[in-house]
């Protein structure tokens, strides 16, 4: 069973949680839109950009409520604990993916 109160694994949540805030910010997601040159000449570009952008915000915002949620699993005592079946999640799991909701088996299932 995976220790669910591994300090090291929550550490490593929260340095995510933070790196992906920071890209966000960088990326004026947080409090503001993000910006684009909208006199720049091919407003084709701006727009493929604009596009690539806002993918990738979704993409970062998407793992950070992965990750929070698996902080606020930390502090509900049910952290390692897969959210289908009840299950232990195996550390090896919960090392290559930290914010995993699943054991191996169910994830495998729901594909």
């Amino acid at each position: 069973m995976a220790d669910v109160t591994n300090p090291t694994q929550r550490a490593h949540l929260e340095e995510e949680r933070a790196r992906i805030q920071g890209q966000l910010e960088q990326m004026g997601h947080f409090g503001t839109s993000m910006s684009f040159d909208e006199g720049f000449a091919d407003s084709g570009q701006v727009t493929a950009e604009r596009g690539e952008v806002e993918a990738l915000a979704n993409s970062l915002v998407e793992t950070l409520t992965e990750v929070e949620h698996a902080l606020e699993k930390f502090d509900a005592g049910t952290y390692g604990v897969c959210e289908q079946c009840g299950a232990p999640i195996p550390e090896a799991r919960l090392e290559a993916k930290p914010a995993a909701r699943l054991c191996i088996n169910c994830a495998s299932a729901r594909r």
